[in-house]
């Protein structure tokens, strides 16, 4: 069991600590805060614009690493994905894609023991979706570049 202090390397698989963040009993803090996304201009103009492709990219890249123990080669794919089409449809028929949202960042958290739960992953996505999509996006950019995955 984890102790404070600990830095965690789960395997098999990359490392889903890569910035060797310190690691406690209730989890480790995000490896970049939710404004870390001035940090990547680019991909937070992509995740304000075209939201439901982030969040279809990110859906997809945390799926294959799950269930490969690698890196997604196709980086999460395109932009004509089921899971961009839904979350498209719910935000323009309803404004809930957001909705879809939740459940991601919950298991991205899970996967790299972040500290949190529902009400904050809610509240985040809710206040700067951009940001925690591009914050999630880093997140898993950490674990497939320990994979071997060039940026």
């Amino acid at each position: 069991m984890a102790q404070k202090g600990m830095n965690i390397r789960a395997g098999p698989g990359g490392n889903r600590n890569a910035k060797n963040l310190p690691y406690s009993p209730d989890g480790r803090e995000w490896s970049e805060g939710v404004c870390g996304c001035c940090a990547e201009p680019g991909l937070c103009l992509k995740a304000t614009c075209c939201t439901c492709v982030v969040y279809a990219q990110n859906k997809q890249r945390y799926e294959y690493l799950q269930h490969n123990g690698t890196y997604d080669p196709e980086h999460g794919g395109g932009c004509c994905s089921g899971s961009c089409w839904l979350h498209c449809l719910l935000q323009s028929c309803a404004g809930f894609g957001w909705i879809l949202e939740i459940p991601n960042r919950s298991n991205i958290r899970s996967r790299y023991g972040i500290k949190g739960g529902c009400l904050g992953d809610c509240c985040t996505i809710w206040c700067c979706n951009p940001c925690a999509l591009t914050q999630e996006s880093r997140e898993l950019e950490l674990e497939e570049i320990s994979l071997g995955r060039r940026k």
